[in-house]
């Protein structure tokens, strides 16, 4: 009855925020690893509005990056990367601005990555890095 439920109301089951979290916890993983990149923060939602939320934030070097991470089964119809479209970058957008007016002093640089985990049947995670996703206008001031 619950599952149902909140399949009518369109949240997640229990079993697809399993695999979202076991999907960052890769990404986070591959992002150290790999990359050399310092997570600052996961999950964060902005304060005033609990919509918004950034999976993870993360240094390389000066450049503060801001994460999407779009886990996938092998069989997805449709890629990590390309299901980031308008209206979700609008969302990332807000969050990320106001993620960077809670800081005393923000960076200079910062940018959007997206992060695409597929889990093959057997359970190994495929993880791609897609950086410097535009997101931002050219002169833009949070």
């Amino acid at each position: 009855m619950l599952s149902r439920l909140k399949k009518f109301l369109g949240l997640p089951s229990a079993a697809e925020e399993n695999s979202g979290a076991r999907g960052e916890a890769a990404a986070a993983e591959f992002l150290q690893r790999e990359q050399a990149f310092s997570i600052v923060a996961r999950n964060w939602r902005n304060p005033r509005d609990l919509r918004e939320e950034i999976d993870l934030v993360a240094r390389d070097g000066e450049v503060l990056v801001f994460v999407e991470v779009k886990t996938r089964a092998a069989a997805a119809l449709v890629s990590g990367f390309h299901s980031v479209n308008a209206r979700k970058k609008a969302v990332l957008r807000r969050a990320a601005t106001a993620y960077l007016r809670t800081l005393q002093h923000p960076p200079v640089t910062f940018r959007l990555d997206v992060v695409e985990v597929v889990f093959a049947p057997g359970g190994a995670a495929d993880v791609r890095h897609f950086a410097n996703v535009r997101l931002f206008p050219k002169y833009f001031q949070p």
